[in-house]
């Protein structure tokens, strides 16, 4: 099974057209080898839904790659024009490539409209020419494209396409995204990119220098305090949804923003000092999520 940047390297691979059998089977191995902080699908899911996640999934992943795994700016933006028009072909009828191949048949069996895809691509081409954030709106502009796509199309895949359900969506993916952020501030700073928004760290005396240097002071506590609590504000806008969609999905969307809102609960405990260790939710707190989760389900159903 070639990943993306190992697959556009091989002429075979790229130059055949890929049959429907070996397209579907190409993405399950794509997604269920790839490591994630949780798994692609919950095995709380319907079983008839795993390849249609497995086939979305997959079209995330090569985005992904195409834009992180390729070690050359120039080169991730032509693959990325490359993977935008291959997304267009799909929708005209035209699919070669496996992960299109796959996507076609649950796209149009679950009407998911080309442009939440097409946000999608938007976002990593931008990871590719924007590594500053000057405020709010400019890093919720980014999370609108980047992750609230991902909730719309697993919301579409259930069964549900509403703009009160998409809203409540938007909250909890944003927040997931904030999340990631404020937990990976070292590893983002690897790829020279800062997703804190820089008229905050204005706003407590903290600078740019100060980042990157791992400097921890006390400014650095107070932007972190202020953006995680930004991110919690959100996970709880977007909890309702959990009680708006069917018992399995319920499970994994509580779940998916407990865990968010432990990752902040890491921070916090601490002192926000993201600089020196990288916050982790263990497995046995994992544990203590599910069984959390399922409790309150259970509770709800009662």
């Amino acid at each position: 099974m070639l990943a993306a940047a190992d697959f556009v390297r091989n002429s075979e691979a790229m130059s055949r057209k890929w049959g429907v059998d070996e397209s579907l089977a190409y993405t399950r191995a794509l997604a269920t080898s790839h490591y994630e902080n949780f798994h692609v699908v919950s095995f709380l899911l319907p079983k008839h839904l795993h390849q249609d996640f497995y086939n979305v999934y997959s079209f995330c992943r090569w985005a992904d790659d195409l834009g992180d795994e390729i070690g050359d700016t120039a080169e991730s933006l032509r693959l990325l024009a490359w993977w935008r028009a291959e997304l267009y072909e799909m929708y005209a009828g035209r699919t070669r490539h496996p992960v299109f191949t796959a996507l076609e048949g649950t796209a149009h069996k679950y009407g998911l409209p080309q442009q939440t895809f097409d946000d999608l691509i938007t976002a990593f081409i931008h990871d590719q020419t924007v590594t500053r954030y000057a405020n709010w709106d400019e890093v919720l502009g980014y999370c609108k494209n980047s992750a609230n796509p991902v909730g719309r199309l697993v919301l579409g895949l259930c069964g549900y396409n509403d703009a009160e359900r998409h809203r409540l969506s938007d909250f909890t993916c944003t927040a997931l995204q904030l999340a990631n952020f404020w937990q990976d501030v070292t590893i983002d700073l690897q790829k020279d990119r800062v997703y804190i928004p820089l008229d905050v760290m204005a706003r407590h005396g903290y600078t740019q220098e100060e980042l990157f240097a791992l400097k921890f002071t006390p400014a650095f506590r107070e932007t972190m305090r202020e953006i995680c609590d930004f991110a919690d504000a959100l996970f709880h806008r977007g909890l309702p949804l959990v009680g708006m969609v069917n018992r399995r999905l319920a499970i994994d969307l509580d779940l998916f923003s407990r865990g968010g809102m432990r990752v902040l609960d890491k921070i916090k405990s601490q002192d926000y000092n993201v600089l020196a260790q990288r916050p982790k939710v263990s497995k046995s707190e994992r544990v203590g999520l599910l069984i959390g989760t399922l409790a309150r389900q259970l509770f709800r159903a009662a």
